[in-house]
């Protein structure tokens, strides 16, 4: 399964003068003065070897064909009168975009409305997942509420029981954070094996937004919640599935989580939650409920049905870890991955993203041999707490096999597993919270392949 080369991942074809060993020995040498001079004199080498082709092209229009050079052909968007404003609907990518999409994997589930979408995380920029592009997973399929008949219920440990409208809810004081979002089940496909070709489908059940809505200890406080005995709130979603999930009290008193009604800068999309979710950052997806309807105050752990017996780790004794939330510190690259190909020898930048439910992400090491050796990657900025964070190498590759691999470490001092350490506690036959370091095999011919390496 080959993906387009530029469509999921846009690796670009380097200068031809990188081809050869002594072009690609100057190179890396220049690499060791630094990221600009790498990069400057590596590209100055390209343009040299190359002057002759390239004065011919530097005036883009070509000559008209059989005729007087002075005449040139232009493109008819330089010449003819473009499309008015859009002064109706909702702005579309390009047409030449169209290959950007979510993808639901073949026989994942037998249907749609209990499924997963997953976030094209190789053809992607900076942190921000846009909305139409979000990973999406159901449980009994997503609903368009009207949000004027959608009411939110605070009951349990309360002095007051309390029913908000959508209009009540937002005329309250807001506040907007970056945030991830993760399926506790995100790259449950690799624990046993390679199973699956490229990021999109190993770790696609990621995105990352900023979300709009009010701290919901904001909204306890209103009703009198008992925070000294109510040690737990029970989240209700408003779908079919009546998706239920017990979220720790010191989470909520932090005033990290949000009952959230905006996603990067507009309302929430209908196969997001709309109009009302909860945001629970760090938190594996499950706990995020959308169209979220109530939440009860208790003393305990609700022990719901996809806690109790669904998302749960098996242990390598037979026995089940419950309330398992915290998504661990991972990455992946994600620029060389899976079913790309890369076109020629030389330059590329190796890009990928990090993130923990711990915190901010401390620092991204990458390799391409395998792990025998590492180099620091960048991080770009922003690094925020619990959000993704994008990380870039550079890299020469000379045209030999590759095993390209990232390893994160957060702020709390955790750093990513490899697989054999991962498995060493938690076996192999496990679904949920994978998070180990994932490898990606470069040929000689230039295809990227999923690969394991212990």
């Amino acid at each position: 399964m080959k993906e387009d080369s530029i469509n999921s991942g846009r690796v670009q074809k380097a200068p031809e003068s990188f081809l050869t060993p002594s072009g690609i020995k100057a190179v890396f040498a220049e690499g060791k003065k630094g990221r600009r001079d790498f990069i400057r004199n590596a590209f100055a080498a390209a343009a040299a070897g190359a002057a002759a082709p390239m004065a011919m092209a530097q005036g883009n229009p070509v000559p008209a064909e059989g005729g007087d050079p002075n005449i040139l052909n232009l493109p008819e968007h330089a010449t003819g009168l473009g499309q008015g404003v859009a002064v109706e609907g909702y702005g579309k990518p390009s047409k030449f975009e169209a290959n950007l999409q979510r993808r639901q994997s073949p026989g994942l589930t037998q249907t749609t409305q209990a499924s997963v979408s997953f976030a094209p995380l190789q053809s992607l920029f900076g942190i921000v997942t846009p909305s139409g592009l979000h990973f999406e997973r159901h449980h009994q399929g997503w609903w368009d509420i009207d949000p004027s008949k959608h009411r939110f219920m605070i009951n349990g440990m309360v002095k007051k029981n309390m029913v908000f409208t959508m209009d009540e809810i937002m005329r309250l004081p807001s506040v907007s954070r970056f945030h991830f979002i993760e399926c506790g089940a995100n790259t449950a496909t690799e624990w046993g094996n390679v199973a699956v070709p490229t990021v999109q489908y190993t770790h696609g059940m990621l995105s990352c937004s900023e979300f709009t809505g009010v701290p919901l200890i904001t909204l306890l406080e209103l009703a009198g919640a008992d925070l000294k005995n109510g040690k737990f709130v029970l989240a209700e979603g408003g779908d079919g599935s009546s998706m239920t999930r017990t979220i720790p009290m010191s989470l909520i008193t932090s005033g990290e989580v949000i009952v959230a009604y905006g996603q990067n800068g507009e309302m929430l999309r209908p196969e997001n939650g709309y109009p009302l979710r909860l945001v629970v950052p760090g938190v594996q997806g499950v706990s995020w409920v959308k169209y979220l309807r109530r939440v009860e105050v208790g003393d305990k752990p609700y022990a719901a049905k996809d806690e109790a017996i669904h998302y749960v780790d098996l242990q390598p004794d037979g026995t089940h870890r419950q309330y398992t939330n915290i998504q661990e510190v991972k990455s992946v690259v994600t620029t060389p991955s899976g079913g790309q190909v890369l076109l020629d020898k030389g330059f590329y930048n190796i890009t990928g993203l990090a993130w923990s439910g711990k915190g901010k992400i401390k620092r991204v090491d990458v390799s391409t041999d395998g792990g025998r050796n590492w180099r620091q990657a960048r991080l770009e900025t922003p690094v925020l707490s619990k959000a993704l964070t994008r990380f870039n190498l550079d890299w020469v590759w000379d045209g030999k096999p590759a095993i390209i691999q990232s390893r994160a470490q957060d702020e709390t001092g955790h750093v990513q597993p490899t697989y054999q350490q991962l498995r060493s506690v938690r076996g192999t036959r496990s679904i949920y919270h994978n998070n180990a370091i994932q490898s990606w095999l470069v040929q000689e011919n230039g295809e990227v392949k999923n690969v394991q390496v212990s």
